[in-house]
């Protein structure tokens, strides 16, 4: 899959949705202009990946952005930004460079909190409770919002509980055939599994045993054809071979409404409903989110975290046990809470308290600001994506070259969030090279630690 591919399928979603305002100009000359963004898009993240190591990626990105001002160009390279700030951890600023403003539609259903019968329910366990009827689950994500993967990784280990035994990821490549035996990806993985998140979801399907494939369209489709193409690839992997699978499929957007019109065509979940007959139960994550600003939240949405105030994600059903969705083509709708920042992280990276936060001091960066913060787990290898990472930076992400210079650097502090566990911590400049490294220890909440950190270098959180 081409990253082109996969802008112009959000793009596409945007424009669609209405959520994208153009500017006083013809709609061919603006579709013009954002091809040549486009165009420029996929050249500045060409050059930027001839760099070695992630950051210098990042840092080719965000000059490229900074330096141009012009519309079509901050709309379209916004996005691709935005995927390389997930990778490093920088969430807030990733849902910042590319937001979907969710406006109401005409077939809206009406919001639960007036229908009758309603009440919400804790997702987790819902959608857990939902699965049990089902031989297939889809689940979606908005690609640079990881909130939306967090409720999926505490989701697999109970449906494969349930006997579900096939995982099936968006743009996790093929070709990646030694998978399974290494039990974690690397960036030859796939695109999106670069984001540590993402990474963990994989990682966690494969130490429960499922089967994890990618299915994404090897030619360069689009459209209904891409569509089609994913669909095969999924049949042929899974129903073809285990008729009695039960399959889990990660993926974006609208990729896995069931039913209406998708983009001229139909959805990959229409196509794989044709070749296997088989009734999904889809699960929508990306409409009813916190938007970095409020006024691109759906109305609905704010409606019902005014009203309820939830704490963890939810969904609503009926005295029946029927479930409640915003719009036809989706089985049920999650509501995500309200973000929460801490130390400039937000919480949701606990991934339900799986995960505790655990502080590392920036003087380890010896004064090379940015410097990338990464923990992985002990039993990985150095190839692995790791569990967590962050960047250190005493000057905002807009700050210039020229900044840098007339500013000084104080060091910052941050939090990576890690499960119980050994880890081994790094921290390294722009240049890749190696500035601090550690083996470190993270109990379990309420546990005495095994193994105090040094000092000066990483701690865990205090409350």
């Amino acid at each position: 899959m081409s990253v082109h591919t996969t802008f112009t399928l959000s793009c596409a979603l945007v424009l669609a949705s209405g959520a994208c305002a153009l500017p006083a100009q013809s709609a061919a000359q603006w579709r013009a202009q954002q091809l040549e963004a486009s165009r420029q898009s996929e050249h500045i993240m060409h050059e930027a990946n001839k760099r070695k190591g992630l950051l210098a990626h990042y840092q080719v990105m965000r000059y490229a952005y900074a330096a141009n001002k012009d519309p079509a160009f901050r709309l379209i390279f916004g996005q691709y930004l935005s995927w390389y700030q997930s990778f490093i951890g920088n969430y807030p600023d990733a849902a910042a460079s590319f937001s979907i403003k969710e406006v109401a539609q005409a077939d809206d259903h009406p919001s639960p909190l007036e229908a009758s019968g309603y009440t919400a329910r804790p997702a987790l366990a819902a959608i857990a409770e939902l699965a049990k009827n089902y031989q297939l689950v889809f689940l979606n994500e908005a690609h640079n919002v990881p909130l939306t993967r967090t409720l999926t990784v505490q989701l697999l280990p109970l449906l494969r509980a349930q006997g579900f035994n096939y995982f099936a990821v968006e743009t996790l490549y093929q070709t990646d055939k030694g998978l399974a035996a290494r039990g974690y990806p690397t960036a030859d993985s796939g695109f999106y599994t670069a984001e540590p998140i993402s990474a963990e979801m994989v990682r966690t399907a494969l130490k429960l045993g499922f089967h994890v494939i990618g299915y994404e369209a090897l030619s360069n489709a689009t459209g209904d054809a891409r569509e089609a193409e994913q669909a095969h690839n999924i049949y042929r992997d899974v129903f073809q071979r285990d008729p009695h699978a039960r399959l889990v499929v990660e993926a974006g957007y609208a990729h896995i409404q069931q039913s209406g019109a998708f983009l001229g065509g139909e959805s990959m979940a229409q196509h794989l409903h044709r070749l296997s007959g088989i009734d999904g139960l889809a699960v929508e994550q990306t409409m009813l989110i916190p938007h970095p600003h409020v006024d691109d939240d759906h109305p609905l949405y704010t409606a019902i975290v005014q009203q309820l105030q939830p704490r963890e994600p939810i969904v609503f059903e009926n005295a029946a046990g029927k479930p409640w969705t915003l719009r036809d083509g989706y089985t049920v709708s999650v509501i995500f809470p309200p973000q929460q920042l801490r130390r400039g992280r937000p919480t949701w990276l606990s991934l339900g308290g799986l995960r505790q936060p655990y502080v590392v001091n920036g003087d380890r960066c010896d004064e090379h600001f940015p410097c990338l913060v990464e923990a992985r787990y002990a039993d990985e290898g150095n190839d692995a994506i790791p569990a967590d990472r962050m960047v250190l930076d005493p000057l905002p992400a807009t700050a210039t070259l020229n900044d840098r210079v007339r500013h000084g650097q104080s060091a910052p502090s941050g939090e990576l969030y890690l499960r119980p566990g050994q880890y081994r911590l790094s921290i390294s400049d722009e240049n890749a090279r190696t500035l601090f490294r550690q083996n470190i220890s993270i109990s379990a909440p309420g546990a005495v630690p095994t193994q105090p950190p040094a000092a000066d270098s990483a701690s865990p959180a205090q409350p």
